[in-house]
């Protein structure tokens, strides 16, 4: 493996992927990430900081992965595949950043944000430096269609945001508002990243299948991670136990078990996340109501839909394969 990509991608989640689809993919993960460094460092020392930083932070780039994957590794069109998945990272960071300017987040994945580290108005140009090359690595494929599809799902990424913080500490969010938030603030971009896969293969399948297959990946992955949000710890978990569900963000664990603890729905959250101790005493509580089991076989039921969703395209086994690991590496994330 190249010293430059992510020493998460090795995960045990990750490394049945790589072998089942071969070196190649490997070698076109490397290229994305000597390119993503190359953007991070290009527009100044203090933007070459706070984007390297972001950078290295890591991450298992499932969303690099499917647009490979979806294009067929090994493709002729591997130039444009690889701008293609690097851009749709660069716009997964730039919401990252921008989520923990608007959250007021010290961690992620372990280390001090941006907006910990710098300020806020580091932060939200670091965010927008990010988000503009996304879309600047995109057109230098030459493809309209390509950038109104990441495109469409920046859009939908700034609806779920908007309908999270119109829901935040709610206590009226049913579980039909929580999922549609999910596909707009998280299926959206893994759909994109299959849908940008398949437009530049050299072996194409539909886009609109391998699109579905991303949405549910997508929605089993937020699910998941919510999920973990209450679970901990922070040493697994990167940030506080309940980290995100104390800031406001009502998710599907949460709105489960307050339909079965009406108790909790009287819990005032405000402020829980500064006191370390009652947040640890309201995941328990939301764990000892079975409602963490419950949201877990909900994920698994969109893996299962997502895996079945590609028998219609009688894929060979050789580009199957990948795609269904991707699909239980999610669920082997939260193991």
């Amino acid at each position: 493996m190249s010293a430059s990509r992510p020493a998460a991608a090795a995960g045990s989640e990750i490394a049945a992927v790589l072998a089942a689809a071969g070196p190649e993919l490997g070698h076109q993960l490397d290229r994305t990430e000597e390119r993503l460094s190359q953007v991070a460092g290009s527009h100044g020392a203090t933007l070459a900081r706070h984007a390297s930083g972001t950078l290295a932070a890591g991450g298992k780039r499932l969303r690099p992965i499917l647009v490979f994957l979806c294009g067929h590794v090994g493709s002729r069109d591997g130039e444009r595949l690889v701008a293609a998945a690097a851009a749709v990272e660069l716009l997964h960071m730039a919401t990252l950043v921008h989520d923990d300017v608007l959250d007021r987040a010290a961690l992620r994945r372990g280390r001090p944000t941006v907006v910990a580290a710098g300020g806020r108005a580091a932060a939200t140009a670091t965010g927008d430096l990010l988000f503009s090359r996304a879309f600047a690595e995109l057109s230098s494929t030459g493809s309209g269609e390509a950038v109104q599809a990441l495109s469409s799902a920046s859009s939908a990424l700034v609806r779920g945001e908007l309908m999270q913080r119109a829901d935040a500490w709610s206590p009226e969010v049913t579980p039909e508002r929580y999922l549609e938030r999910c596909e707009l603030k998280t299926a959206s971009l893994f759909e994109a990243a299959c849908r940008l896969g398949a437009l530049f293969s050299s072996d194409p399948a539909p886009a609109d299948v391998l699109g579905r297959f991303g949405a549910r990946v997508g929605l089993a992955f937020q699910i998941l991670d919510d999920v973990l949000d209450v679970e901990g710890p922070t040493a697994r978990t990167g940030k506080p136990r309940g980290a995100d569900l104390l800031d406001g963000t009502v998710t599907l664990p949460l709105i489960l078990a307050r339909g079965r603890d009406p108790d909790l729905g009287a819990v005032e959250l405000r402020g829980t996340a500064t006191d370390p101790g009652r947040s640890e005493s309201l995941c328990e509580r939301i764990a000892a109501t079975g409602a963490l089991e419950d949201a877990r076989e909900q994920a698994l039921a969109y893996v299962s839909e997502a895996k079945s969703s590609l028998d219609a395209l009688g894929l060979p086994e050789a580009r199957r394969r990948p795609l269904d690991l991707v699909a239980d590496a999610v669920v082997e994330r939260y193991a």
